[in-house]
């Protein structure tokens, strides 16, 4: 049965490879969220490619891709959409934002404004959003995938605890191994368009296969042992010294999920400690808060993770 899993993410690894070069990593992490229904924080330097990632990625399974750039003066109408009077039917219509796509990149997430950053709440958890009393439903398999530069700190605002715990995954892309960037000005250093690569993979992924690899993640088996495990990770990140603020239950629950793909990904029928282990620092890191003592002894919240990893009973 996880053949199904490990057969779609093949196919966005094919298809992404078309046009994003070096981004393996990125293409599992949102594979994981697209199949356990989550969102990603992709946090590197500029130029990286996240965007491109994104908008490939959207193309690939087919989806609406819309994106919002982050400003300080973003407003929450902006993205949400806003009610507009129509003088034909003598009544205000709703007319929609750009959150309502199946891919939403946000870039530069931190540069808009609180106010902002909060209309995303909702939309992330609930899969909708309100707007004058009405509430309206967003895509089925609506994904929010955001940007930040974590070495950029002027005119940004950071994201609070609330919005950084609505994310499943967050990705550190670093710089491209060499052989991957010699390939980059390989196919696309002769090209004077002036815009990103072209991003219409040949070949679409089935929606129906997009469900199959979904339900077969569901159906991985978890033990009482293992789900032990990871309420034990959690407990241990709220009880660190270095943590003024552990995990929370969604940050548990989104780490059996993530687990679970992961499982799926190695072709497992069940889930294992070393699932979780693979996804603990996409899913725990952003969400510890270190205290300020730990962050001036220059302790990283991989490394808190790490530690709490080699600290936690593995269940046989």
């Amino acid at each position: 049965m996880s053949d199904v899993i490990r057969q779609f993410e093949a196919a966005l690894q094919r298809e992404l490879g078309r046009v994003v070069v070096g981004g393996e990593t990125t293409v599992r992490a949102l594979t994981i969220a697209l199949l356990a229904r989550g969102h990603v924080l992709l946090q590197g330097a500029p130029g990286l490619g996240k965007t491109l990632v994104a908008k490939t990625f959207a193309a690939a399974i087919g989806g609406e891709f819309q994106r919002i750039q982050g400003t300080a003066d973003l407003m929450p109408g902006d993205i949400i959409g806003v009610h507009v009077y129509d003088a034909a039917s003598r009544r205000f219509e709703f007319r929609r934002g750009p959150l309502f796509a199946d891919v939403v990149l946000v870039d530069e997430i931190n540069r808009a404004g609180p106010k902002t950053q909060s209309a995303l709440l909702e939309a992330m958890e609930e899969r909708q959003v309100s707007a004058e009393r009405e509430v309206f439903m967003l895509p089925e398999d609506f994904l929010v995938v955001a940007t930040q530069n974590p070495r950029e700190f002027e005119g940004t605002y950071p994201l609070p605890e609330s919005q950084l715990d609505r994310f499943m995954l967050r990705v550190d892309v670093d710089y491209p191994p060499r052989a991957a960037e010699a390939e980059v000005l390989r196919r696309y250093g002769g090209s004077f368009e002036g815009r990103a690569p072209a991003t219409a993979p040949a070949d679409g992924i089935d929606r129906a296969q997009l469900q199959a690899a979904r339900s077969a993640a569901a159906a991985l088996h978890v033990s009482e042992a293992l789900s032990d495990y990871v309420l034990d990770l959690a407990a241990a990140s709220r009880q660190d010294a270095s943590v003024a603020l552990g995990l929370s239950t969604r940050g548990a629950l989104s780490l059996l999920r993530a687990a679970r793909v992961a499982a799926g990904l190695r072709g497992s029928e069940f889930v294992g400690p070393d699932d979780v282990k693979a996804v603990a620092g996409w899913t725990m890191a952003h969400r510890l808060m270190l205290t300020p003592e730990a962050t001036l002894e220059g302790v990283t919240d991989l490394q808190v993770v790490q530690s709490l990893l080699e600290r936690t009973a593995v269940p046989r």
